[in-house]
């Protein structure tokens, strides 16, 4: 019997399936009978306490009684915020929960997600969480400022219009005719099986923002104060935000039903929170997998953003991005000393002190560039956008296109496209999220968005 039909009867991967292999190999050194092997272990799992007296049993009852359950109270996290949804509160408490889990943040935007709420940070020992990174593997925001003149934003907004809808590509299974051309591609791809199958299909898609919250925009980037080398005042800029397309969302599928698989006494919610060990082969084939994820998120970023500065002809002045559905591993204070630990944050932005990061509002309201304070508390985190105030079913139900229209029309916006369930009142007010992490970052810039791209409505959201 192998290690992965061990993990599929219920025992848990790590110590209980080497005890396993042990009881195995001394059962049928004593002949008993292979056809009996899962009939066997199917019993001491149910009762493992029954069989302690057992010379043969007893290690493997032992090292499962001994295997991490879920803990009875969860560990310390803080909130960020007001009001937050009871639902994503609940998901954050139950994550602190977990027996691999030190320690938890949550941010002033979040809402509830799969497993951890959107805005969660979750801190863990030695094991990855697949569905606490996300669906959407290593989703980010990049901004690239240019020597456009702000007034080509009115003047010339049919030419931008045209470079955005040439340069890059929206919908779920988006791709690219003439294929784009990035050094990502000559990565090793055979980390896992599952992104070794997906090259092909990653290609594709090279460039291409895909669905859901996912944008492309030109608007007016404001700075009061030098920022990298560029002196105050307002540019064009062009703002993106999207992730690793459909080759993340299969490494999520699989790496999550794998985990799921390997820890079968979870229960409820907690089923969507099933981790990898990183001692085991499989947390580490999936860490290769995100990573590499990550590289290929930002070629997609990098991509888009060279072909629109190449359509149109502009400089780059400055050049900023992050991730925000990522796991990392970090060095934190927690519970009073220093320890390595496996920080995700899904939908939160790193916030080290002094790391450059940017949290978008909504298509009519600000962007803010900032600059992280470091925050023991939130593990070096803050907000990763607004956050949603209503599903996309609600949306579609109870909002208008008709009020919509006045909305961007009051904030300077043109819309090329989007779906009902993507305008701005939707989502939380910007300006009250960055107040209440004034204590995690510190705006050093803000965009004001004049001419926006989303996949249009009727597309599935994959954010």
């Amino acid at each position: 019997m192998t290690r992965k039909q061990l993990i599929r009867l219920g025992v848990p991967p790590g110590n209980p399936v080497r005890r396993a292999a042990d009881f195995i190999a001394g059962y049928m050194k004593g002949g008993g009978e292979s056809s009996r092997l899962e009939e066997e272990i199917r019993a001491v799992l149910a009762r493992p306490g029954a069989f302690l007296g057992d010379p043969l049993r007893a290690s493997l009852a032992k090292s499962l009684m001994e295997a991490p359950r879920p803990r009875s109270k969860p560990v310390r996290y803080r909130q960020w915020g007001k009001d937050l949804e009871p639902t994503a509160v609940n998901q954050m408490e139950n994550a602190c929960r977990l027996p691999v889990s030190v320690a938890g943040a949550l941010m002033p935007d979040a809402h509830p997600g799969y497993g951890l709420p959107i805005g969660g940070v979750l801190a863990t020992e030695n094991a990855v969480i697949p569905y606490a990174v996300g669906v959407d593997i290593a989703c980010r925001v990049k901004m690239t400022v240019t020597d456009i003149p702000v007034d080509d934003l009115k003047s010339k907004r049919q030419r931008l219009t045209k470079a955005i809808k040439a340069e890059t590509r929206f919908g779920i299974g988006a791709k690219f005719r003439n294929r784009r051309h990035h050094d990502v591609l000559d990565r090793d791809w055979s980390v896992s099986p599952i992104t070794k199958s997906c090259k092909d299909r990653a290609w594709a898609q090279l460039g291409t923002s895909g669905s859901g919250n996912h944008f492309v925009e030109f608007g007016v980037f404001s700075v009061t104060h030098e920022l990298e080398g560029l002196p105050p005042g307002r540019y064009v800029a062009l703002l993106s935000h999207s992730g690793s397309r459909g080759p993340g969302a299969a490494v999520c599928k699989h790496y999550s039903r794998l985990a799921a698989s390997q820890h079968r006494n979870l229960t409820g919610k907690l089923k969507q929170l099933a981790w990898l060990s990183l001692d085991e082969a499989d947390g580490q084939e999936y860490w290769a997998a995100m990573e590499l994820m990550g590289r290929y998120a930002s070629a997609n970023h990098a991509v888009i953003h060279r072909h629109m500065a190449d359509h149109l002809g502009y400089e780059v002045l400055l050049d900023l991005e992050n991730h925000h559905n990522f796991a990392w591993k970090e060095r934190h204070f927690i519970e009073g000393r220093e320890r390595e630990v496996i920080v995700h944050r899904k939908g939160a932005t790193p916030a080290g002190k002094g790391v450059l990061g940017i949290i978008p509002g909504s298509m009519a309201t600000p962007a803010f560039v900032v600059r992280g304070k470091g925050k023991t508390q939130s593990l070096d985190s803050a907000a990763h956008g607004a956050g949603r105030v209503m599903s996309r079913r609600q949306a579609k139900r109870t909002l208008s296109w008709k009020h919509t229209k006045r909305v961007l029309a009051d904030g300077g916006v043109s819309l090329i496209s989007a779906g009902l369930d993507e305008v701005p009142m939707v989502y939380k007010d910007i300006h009250g999220v960055m107040a209440a992490q004034k204590d995690l970052v510190e705006v050093k810039g803000r965009f004001d968005p004049q001419l926006v791209k989303m996949a249009p409505a009727g597309e599935r959201p994959e954010d």
